[in-house]
Formats: structure tokens, C-alpha cells, sequence
């Protein structure tokens, strides 16, 4: 007889492996962090002795879910901005907030609180994506839980790194320090197509391969994000990232709702797994993923809560219950993913789409002991059936709350114990997350009568911009510059010509920023209008750095279109000053030194202020803004502008 360290017996066993093993009465053994056995409670008991044997009670046990994505540290942000579209949610309140707010300690405190929740629902690994991932890492391995954790690396400054850089060098050190971990599987997140440039993604792709982590990333979640992809790079999301090597790395994407099915078999082919995150995908209104079609053709798909700032909760219970649900009623199919196919996918196919199915998700010898032990008698699941052989999944998936889960286990070790958790002090978590409640009710309400709340309220932010790299230069005729520029091998990709009606609105506290209305008039090549678009900017309150030369780097603007009248806007928005500036404009986009800027040569003409050769390019990072300054002052030189005419000021400053 083997010595083991712990034997659990009396339970009806759903081992989850790949014939579906029900074992009842069944016992399992379990030596150190690893199952050691698992079978028919008579043989389990001969062949096994141990000092400690567990008396299941005829409970379920079951191998923990897997919660395929979340973003555990927003538990501090549940219910802050609900009933929104996701670009105003995520641009005009959570970025914002988080912003302000978030740091290592609030991550720290948001990850035990999620913890505690996650627990009591039976999750026992989950993967995460966020800021300070360090600290989240952290907090979820002193709380015992296994987790995938993922740096979140984007093209705008975050609460973390002001550059994409940092945040990718922080992915660096951060897979380094914890590759190897017992519970924590590091991982890299580019947070999604349209947060990060084709540099970022090809440069996180090649840490995860560099490494073998996996990547972490939200791909085709909206219409809006698949619509932007194909009008801007003509093709797909997923054929997108597969042109920027993402496939390179093993790849988990969140939601995949809008794919055809040629991008499904990209995927599949890639080897990604996909979460399904059904709450927050229906309650931010972004549409149902075909999932019954991804299992099909053979994909790792889990299933994910998403944030609670998205969701509003980490019960995967009901992500469970409503997946099957969507397949069932979308299809028209009642016999859509059965009870015991979407069990499968909080579990064991979830823990493949982490890449981490050889360490948890089902009960097999070998792999970690992350176990929780269900109460399937309760009244809302009574009386119990036993003709068929799917009906204990069926009562799990469809029947089943958070509340039934009594034991959980992760790693050999009980994390909680007949519902109590040892490991958290849940009062003064709750304590703890009120505090930062009132903090961040103080600042919301401080900002509702903000500029920017306002415009968000009416219509949205549709596109946060990051930094632009730009130099202005006055001249006294343009055309010698424009004659050069046609006459030199400078590849020029595009040329618009077109007139600029703006108005500025201006209000008594200047860190509300400055509100413009612009319309802009295409014209054709006889000065006839061919189209005409109208869009707000919000100019954020200055926050910008100079190079040499005067070659500035410049504010954030959020932007917004403008669906109204300069009238409704003025009354709306009730500023204390105005200024009109109409310019017109040649615009050349133009590739110099393989790098692409935009060439804008401008009469300001009300009022008369003159003209300019404005040069212009987005940037990401410091080094990529150096490297441009650079250029932009070559090109300036080559075109025969004086730089001593430059001038770092806005065309409202000079006017104002």
C-alpha cells in the first residue's frame, strides 16, 4: 500500500479528461501538489493509505474552473460605468479612472478581492490582463490561487509606463522573475488591434516566442473594431495579426465575436485558444460569438467573465449557463453545446486555450491537484434524476449557483474549507475597497462637470489619441517649397487639398482644455467642394516636451463627431470665449527615410496671420519621437524653410 499525503473519498468524481471518467463512489489521492490517483473509492482505498482521508459526502468533486479572462484588479471599478458603449466606457470613464487611481497597491488590493470572489464560485486559475501585473501576481500567489498573468502593453501611456517601451521592457523582467513559478504563469498583453501599433505587436509576439509564454491579447470584439480594421488595412483582424506575426506566439484571444470562418481556421492552425466571455460581450452590447463553430472546427475554447467592470461579476456559473444558452437560441438548436460540452469548456478545454492543459483542468494523475467540491442537493437543484448518464452536468451547468460550491483546492492546498477562507480577511477587504469607493465617487463627481464628461455624454470619444511629433515654420510663399518637394525623389502617398472652418471654445477653468469645432471642405482638383466632415476635439490641457529646434511633442486630444450645429454646441457647452480661425490647406502625406509624415502647407486667412509649413507624424514612444524630430528638422532644411521662423505655438495661440 502507497503513502500518499491525502485521500478524498465518498464523491462523485467528473474527472473532465478525455473519456469523460465518472467515478461514484470515487476517491482521489493526492501527494504533495499532484493527483496521485483517482478511481472507484474501493480500489483507491486499498492501494492507498494517507494520515489525512476526507469524507466528501456524496459532494461533487470536480476539477476547478478555469476562468479563460478577467481582469481581476478592476473589482475596485464594479458598477463605476454601466449601461454604456464600449468606446465611451473604456475611453471616457475607465482609462481616465484608472489613470488617476490605479497603482500597486490598489492592484493589490482589487486581486484579493477578486480572489475571494473567484474562490467562492469555484475558480480555481484564471487568466488576467492588466497593469502592475507584478503585483497582481503577487497577491494571487500569496492567496494560492494559479493564474495566468499577462503585463498589459499599449501604444498610450498607462498607469504603469508612459511608453510602450517600459511597459514592454516591465514584460521582460516580469516573465523573467516568474517563469518556473508553481502557480504563476507569466505572459505578455498587447491589449488589442486597435490600442497598439503593428511594432507592438510584432515586438510582444517576439517576447512570448522568445520565451514560450503565452500572449494575451482581445481580438475582433466589436463591429465597430472589425469595420476600422478593413477600412483602414483592408483586410480581417485575424489575417491582420497574422500578417504582424501575433501566431508566432501561443496566442490567447479574448472574445473573437465577429470572425468568419476562414479566420476561425487561421486560428485553429495557429494553435490559439479562445475565451468566450458571453456576460460582458452581451452587456456592452458587442454580439455573441460563434462558439458552436469554433468547437467545431476544433479550437480550444474557455470561458472568461471578463472585468467586473464589464461583467459585474466573476460567477462562472453563469457564464456557464448563459454560453450554452446563446448557442442554443442562436442556432435554433436546443441539442447546441450540451451540459457537458460547456462544462468541458470551464475546465479542461479552458485550460488549453491558457496553454497550461498539462498542469490543471482535469483530474489525472500526474497534473495539479485544483479540485472543488460542489453541493448539487440544494432545493433549487432537487429532486436529482439519475437515467441519464449527462445529467449530473447538466444539473452543474443549468441548475447549480456559486453558492453550492463548499471546498476549493488548489495546488494541494484547501483555500477554502465548508465556505470559509482561511486566507482572507473578507471585512476588511470589503473595508478596504469602500475607501477607494469614495475616492473615485469624489473625482467622477468632480468631473461631471467636466468638458470632457459633457462630451462624452452627448455622443462618446470615439478615438483617444496618443502623441504627435510636429514642427510649424513661417514663410513667405509656399510655392518654392511645394515646387521643390513635387521635384525631389520624396515619395509622396497622398495629397488632399481642403478648407478649415474652426471654432474654439474656451472656458474660465483652463484644465477643462479647449473644445474645437472644425469643418473641414474637400476639395477637388478645380476647387470644387467633394466632401465635407465635421468632428470635436477636446485639446487636453498642455502636456508636452520640446526638442530641439522647436520640434514639439505634443498633447492628448480625444475626439468626437459633430453631429450638430456650432449653435447647439455653443448653447450646450456655454463658453466663456470664442475664436475663429478658416485656413486653407494643402496636405501631403509623404514617406521620408521610410518613415511617413504628413506636410501641411497652410494660409491662415481669418484671421490674417499668413503662411506655414507644417510637418507632423504620431508617435508611440520617446525614441521613435527622438528619431522623427530629427527628420522633421532634415525635411524642413531640404524644402528650404528658415527654422528661424519656427515656432512651437498653435495657430489658436497666435490668434488668441
Amino acid at each position: 500500500m502507497k503513502m500518499v499525503d491525502l485521500i478524498l473519498h465518498n464523491a462523485e468524481i467528473l474527472t473532465m479528461d478525455q473519456d469523460f471518467n465518472v467515478f461514484n463512489p470515487g476517491a482521489l489521492a493526492i501527494s504533495g501538489t499532484c493527483i496521485e490517483a483517482v478511481g472507484i473509492e474501493s480500489e483507491i482505498l486499498q492501494n492507498f493509505s494517507a494520515p489525512t482521508l476526507v469524507d466528501c459526502k456524496k459532494k461533487i468533486l470536480m476539477p476547478g474552473f478555469v476562468n479563460a479572462h478577467t481582469h481581476v484588479p478592476m473589482a475596485l471599478l464594479r458598477g463605476l460605468a454601466d449601461d454604456l458603449r464600449l468606446d465611451v466606457w473604456l475611453m471616457g470613464y475607465m482609462m481616465p479612472v484608472e489613470r488617476q487611481f490605479v497603482s500597486p497597491e490598489f492592484v493589490r488590493l482589487g486581486t484579493q478581492l477578486a480572489c475571494a470572489e473567484l474562490i467562492r464560485s469555484g475558480v480555481t486559475c484564471f487568466a488576467d490582463m492588466y497593469y502592475f501585473e507584478e503585483d497582481v501576481a503577487k497577491a494571487t500567489a500569496e492567496v494560492g490561487m494559479r493564474a495566468v498573468c499577462s503585463q498589459t502593453v499599449l501604444k498610450f501611456p498607462t498607469p504603469d509606463a508612459q511608453f510602450y517601451e517600459e511597459s514592454l521592457e516591465m514584460s521582460r523582467d516580469f516573465i523573467m522573475r516568474w517563469k518556473g513559478h508553481d502557480l504563476i504563469v507569466p505572459s505578455v498583453a498587447p491589449h488589442a488591434p486597435y490600442t497598439c501599433t503593428a511594432e507592438i505587436i510584432r515586438a510582444t509576439a517576439a517576447l512570448a516566442a522568445e520565451f514560450d509564454v503565452p500572449l494575451h491579447t482581445h481580438l475582433a470584439e466589436t463591429v465597430v473594431e472589425v469595420e476600422n480594421m478593413r477600412r483602414e488595412n483592408r483586410m480581417p483582424v485575424i489575417p491582420y495579426m497574422k500578417k504582424q506575426n501575433l501566431f508566432d506566439a501561443k496566442v490567447l484571444a479574448a472574445h473573437c465575436v465577429h470572425v468568419d470562418d476562414g479566420e476561425l481556421h487561421t486560428l485553429y492552425h495557429s494553435g490559439a485558444g479562445i475565451a468566450h466571455n458571453p456576460s460582458s460581450n452581451l452587456k456592452l452590447s458587442s454580439g455573441v460569438a460563434p462558439v458552436k463553430r469554433m468547437l467545431e472546427i476544433g479550437l480550444n475554447v474557455g470561458i472568461g467573465t471578463d472585468g467586473p467592470a464589464s461583467n459585474n461579476d466573476l460567477d462562472m456559473f453563469e457564464e456557464m449557463r448563459l454560453t450554452s444558452f446563446l448557442q442554443k437560441g442562436f442556432s435554433g438548436d436546443p441539442t447546441a453545446l450540451p451540459a457537458r460540452t460547456t462544462l468541458l469548456m470551464a475546465t479542461r478545454l479552458g485550460a488549453q486555450a491558457l496553454h497550461i492543459g498539462h498542469l490543471t483542468g482535469s483530474l489525472e494523475i500526474g497534473k495539479r491537484a485544483d479540485l472543488i467540491l460542489v453541493d448539487i442537493d440544494p432545493l433549487h437543484n432537487s429532486p436529482r434524476f439519475r437515467h441519464d448518464p449527462n445529467g449530473t452536468y447538466a444539473q452543474i451547468v443549468y441548475a447549480a449557483k456559486a453558492t453550492d460550491v463548499k471546498d476549493v483546492m488548489v495546488n494541494g492546498k484547501w483555500l477554502m474549507r465548508d465556505q470559509q477562507l482561511p486566507g482572507l480577511d473578507e471585512k476588511d477587504l470589503l473595508l478596504h475597497s469602500r475607501e477607494y469607493a469614495k475616492k473615485i465617487d469624489q473625482f467622477l463627481i468632480h468631473r461631471e462637470s467636466s468638458i470632457l464628461s459633457k462630451l462624452v455624454a452627448i455622443g462618446g470619444t470615439s478615438e483617444e489619441e496618443s502623441f504627435e511629433i510636429q514642427l510649424k515654420v513661417r514663410v513667405d510663399d509656399p510655392k518654392p517649397l511645394i515646387d521643390r518637394l513635387l521635384a525631389s525623389d520624396i515619395e509622396i502617398l497622398r495629397k488632399r487639398h481642403y478648407r478649415e472652418y474652426d471654432i474654439y471654445f474656451f472656458f474660465p477653468d483652463v484644465e477643462q482644455g479647449i473644445l474645437r469645432y472644425r469643418e473641414d471642405e474637400f476639395l477637388d482638383e478645380l476647387g470644387k467642394i467633394e466632401q465635407v466632415r465635421s468632428r470635436l476635439t477636446l485639446i487636453g490641457p498642455t502636456s508636452e516636451d520640446k526638442f530641439e529646434q522647436e520640434v514639439l511633442l505634443s498633447r492628448s486630444r480625444y475626439l468626437a463627431p459633430a453631429t450638430q450645429s456650432p449653435r447647439f454646441y455653443r448653447e450646450y457647452f456655454k463658453p466663456h470665449l470664442e475664436k475663429v480661425i478658416e485656413k486653407d490647406r494643402m496636405r501631403y502625406l509623404v514617406r521620408y527615410k521610410e518613415v511617413e509624415f504628413f506636410i501641411n502647407f497652410d494660409h491662415i486667412t481669418t484671421p490674417e496671420v499668413g503662411y506655414f509649413i507644417e510637418v507632423k507624424s504620431r508617435t508611440w514612444s520617446r525614441q521613435d519621437a527622438e528619431m522623427k524630430s530629427q527628420l522633421i528638422t532634415e525635411l524642413i532644411n531640404f524644402l528650404g524653410a528658415d527654422l528661424n521662423e519656427a515656432t512651437s505655438d498653435d495657430y489658436i495661440e497666435m490668434v488668441r
